[in-house]
């Protein structure tokens, strides 16, 4: 007789786990939950890395780049008016409105240095991004009286970077829409050193004005004084007065008016920075930034640049 054994107990099924998190886009593993301290820390280094990147580049080739575009521009337009005889032999234009801050004016050229700049109206710090500039409430080159014209000393093409190394006695030629004047430079002077003789009436002089100091770090200025020697030229009357012009165009001067295309800007760069942080978590790392490195640069760039404009105007 055959004896059946009891059936085994039933097992339970095991009880279903947490379902596995789905691969991130990247393959790297389970994508991480984002908090929104991290997305706004990330754009802070965004815009502060935009800025330093930026202030470096202007300052040095970029700026440089840009002061070389700028003057092959003023340069050729200068020529053309030169030959068309309507070159500025005054404070106000051919047709008798009042010179806008930047316009052409002169070729200045000084053989023993090399340089040969095109000199432009007014001195503020945005006008010195371009090359050297006229102060506007001086006579033009060529003249009775005392012409003024500022350069910087090392960013933006550094055009009078090697100022303090011209030797006396050497020649300076400045081609203005009344011809060429040629000066003859008589002293190269410091702040604190003695001021140079009062013209006598019908006498001509050149002052050139740079920064002193170490790179980026301007800790006064240096003048060149150069005594005309050509035939002086008439004068037309002139609107401006000594002394009648904005702070922003002294020597060492900023211009307060940038801050607010600092603002704008600003705001510009931030908003591109937080974009990038959001598409960061949308498309992945290298997606972000092939597209978001080259808008961050050129937001960075752009507010430096307006920023630059508060920094002395012969820095």
């Amino acid at each position: 007789m055959t004896v059946l054994s009891p059936p085994p107990p039933a097992v339970a099924p095991p009880a279903p786990g947490p379902e596995p998190e789905p691969p991130s886009e990247s393959g790297a593993g389970p994508a991480r939950a984002e908090r929104p301290g991290f997305a706004f820390a990330g754009a802070a280094l965004c815009v502060l890395a935009a800025l330093l990147l930026g202030f470096a580049a202007n300052l040095t080739i970029v700026g440089h780049l840009q002061h070389s575009r700028d003057q092959q521009t003023a340069y050729d337009e200068l020529r053309r008016q030169l030959a068309l005889g309507i070159a500025p032999v005054g404070q106000r234009a051919f047709d008798g409105k009042l010179l806008e801050p930047g316009a052409e004016l002169a070729l200045l050229r000084i053989p023993a240095l090399g340089l040969k700049e095109v000199v432009a109206e007014g001195t503020a710090s945005g006008v010195l991004m371009s090359g050297p500039g006229h102060r506007r409430d001086t006579p033009l080159p060529g003249q009775a009286g005392t012409s003024v014209i500022m350069g910087r000393q090392w960013g933006y093409g550094s055009p009078f970077n090697h100022l303090s190394q011209v030797p006396l006695d050497s020649e300076i030629r400045v081609t203005t829409g009344q011809g060429i004047a040629v000066y003859r430079v008589t002293n190269v002077r410091l702040e604190g050193d003695p001021l140079p003789p009062v013209l006598k009436e019908g006498e001509g002089r050149l002052t050139l004005i740079t920064a002193d100091g170490g790179p980026y770090t301007p800790s006064g200025t240096i003048r060149v004084d150069a005594k005309l020697t050509s035939a002086v030229q008439a004068a037309p009357p002139r609107s401006l007065a000594p002394g009648w012009i904005d702070a922003s165009e002294q020597a060492m001067g900023s211009e307060s008016a940038a801050w607010l295309s600092v603002f704008l800007w600003s705001q510009g760069l931030l908003l591109a920075a937080l974009l990038t942080m959001a598409a960061h978590r949308a498309w992945g790392r290298w997606q972000t930034w092939i597209v978001g490195v080259p808008v961050l640069a050129a937001f960075g760039l752009a507010v430096s640049g307006a920023a630059a404009r508060l920094l002395p105007n012969l820095l």
